[in-house]
């Protein structure tokens, strides 16, 4: 995999993936490098004409009123970073924090931060010769950012703290250093603020949720389809022209998924002149509860996007260029040297954008789960799935079959339930009353993961189930994208002619889900 360069302002979603976990290479591009160092010599001209500015002269929070000076600098950068890193909880997983990092130089590479590119490099080089900083998943209210998670990564950076080697084990920061002959830093003037001042943990772990997430939409309707076929449902509800009638994408979308996903089956050939009307909305509506999250997933999308190429440190610097011709220069920021530019306090370090969006996905994929559950009743439950065995067990009686799967699925779908209240609603003042309105956005992120997690699950209990159901229809078939879909399924768990232990079956699928490979026959 060719070397990702990268400037601040095209990273993709899915090169976030590349180098979170297949471990592609990151360098800093040459022209973000020429504008990091643009900026830099702003905080440096400020620094030697002794000018008072937030976080490069003073202290943060509410001791920015408190004047550093020059001699101080470099303690203040040490106290910045040790202090903050108060995380507390489970690490981050390694795919996360790489994430988080890569983020973080990609938002520095803007060339509105101020740091040296050295700062930049380093993270790059840590990212190069895997040494993944233990970041603790806890401690963050996502404003002034996810300060208490970025510090952590900051400690390393240093040589202090902790990292995780190849095996998840916790090591001295300075031991995982020097083994990949990395050479820690001493931070200058804004460095340590520049590091600790983002969304970059949130939308760590939002950004491979989402992309886990639309992986599971692909999914879903591969499996509902499976689940429709074996129920008997008709495909008369995914028609085109009921779709066009309201013009969702999504919906539209998963309609024709649907309609690709039974075309061709001998097991909806074998009733289309049955007696029955239409069928219950947890088959009827795929489309439209399927498509919603679609649309959903879209929207987050545009607002990750949006985030993962955005400067959200506090302050900014922003070169006249960067303003305009005609755009006021401030005298206060204007150095005998004759550099002409803005630092800026404001507040892109709030999390308010993401969080919303981590609540909303986590709406969506619950509701996912939800319906995929419900489809899993109707093919266990006897008064629902007629012609197949109660429980889809071989001699129902003496095997219960799914009985319990559904009920393991249940728990699932209702735990998400509680998850998917919105944390974003919350907020709770900090740093003595100065950052007095927060966006919950870590919290947002964390619950998502989790709700990410038991959707799977729970879609890989009724994959299980559906192929079930259509192994007792033989030698009648589905479809044959159906087919290829139900012998992935069998690839990693065989018809249950009698009861067995269940747990390793499910955890096989819910990892054949994620890799994409049950969505694939969709393609």
């Amino acid at each position: 995999m060719n070397a990702l360069h990268i400037n601040g302002n095209d990273l993709s979603l899915e090169a976030v993936r590349d180098v979170a976990v297949e471990r592609r290479a990151v360098l800093l591009l040459p022209e973000a490098r020429e504008a990091v160092n643009r900026a830099r010599g702003v905080v440096d001209a400020l620094v030697a004409e002794n000018r008072v500015s937030y976080a490069i002269t003073t202290g943060v929070g509410k001791l920015a009123d408190v004047r550093i000076a020059g001699e101080q600098i470099r303690e203040l950068q040490l106290n910045l970073v040790r202090s903050h890193a108060a995380g507390v909880g489970e690490p981050l997983s390694t795919a996360e924090t790489r994430a988080m990092m890569l983020l973080r130089a990609n938002s520095l590479s803007k060339g509105h931060s101020g740091v040296r590119s050295a700062v930049i490099d380093t993270i790059c080089e840590m990212l190069n010769r895997g040494v993944t900083p233990m970041v603790p998943s806890q401690g963050s209210v996502g404003a002034s950012g996810d300060l208490a998670p970025l510090a952590h990564l900051a400690l390393a950076l240093i040589g202090e703290g902790e990292c995780l080697d190849e095996k998840g084990v916790r090591i001295p920061a300075a031991d995982a250093m020097r083994r990949a002959q990395v050479k820690p830093l001493v931070l200058e003037a804004k460095e340590a603020v520049s590091l600790i001042n983002g969304t970059q943990a949130m939308l760590a772990v939002g950004t491979l949720a989402l992309l886990a997430a639309e992986t599971l939409a692909d999914t879903a309707d591969v499996i509902g389809a499976l689940s429709l076929d074996a129920l008997r449902g008709t495909d008369v509800a995914f028609d085109e022209r009921i779709h066009k009638a309201r013009p969702h994408p999504g919906q539209l979308k998963s309609a024709a998924n649907l309609r690709k996903m039974l075309e061709g089956s001998q097991l909806r050939e074998s009733h289309r002149d049955c007696d029955r009307v239409q069928d219950a909305y947890s088959l009827r509506c795929m489309p439209q509860v399927h498509g919603a999250v679609r649309d959903t997933l879209a929207h987050c999308r545009e607002v990750m996007e949006t985030e993962v190429n955005s400067a959200v440190d506090n302050p900014l610097v922003f070169m006249k260029a960067h303003l305009g011709a005609d755009a006021p220069v401030r005298p206060a920021e204007r150095s005998s040297a004759g550099v002409e530019a803005d630092v800026l306090s404001g507040g892109n370090f709030h999390g308010q954008p993401v969080a919303f969006a981590l609540d909303f996905l986590g709406i969506a994929l619950t509701a996912l789960a939800g319906i995929s559950e419900r489809r899993l009743e109707r093919l266990v439950n006897p008064a629902l799935n007629e012609g197949l065995p109660p429980f889809l067990a071989a001699g129902a009686g003496l095997n219960s079959g799914f009985m319990m799967a559904q009920v393991a699925a249940a728990s699932l779908v209702s735990e998400n339930k509680v998850l998917a209240h919105p944390a974003s609603v919350d907020s709770i003042t900090t740093s003595g009353n100065k950052e007095d309105y927060v966006s919950m956005g870590m919290t947002a992120a964390l619950k998502l993961k989790r709700i990410v997690e038991n959707a799977r699950n729970a879609m890989a209990i009724e994959a299980m189930a559906a192929a079930q159901a259509l192994d007792f229809l033989a030698p009648l078939q589905t479809s044959r994208r159906g087919q290829a879909a139900h012998a992935a399924i069998r690839s990693v768990s065989a018809t249950m002619d009698k009861d067995r232990v269940m747990y390793q079956d499910f955890a096989r699928i819910a990892e054949l889900i994620a890799s994409g490979k049950v969505a694939a026959a969709l393609r």
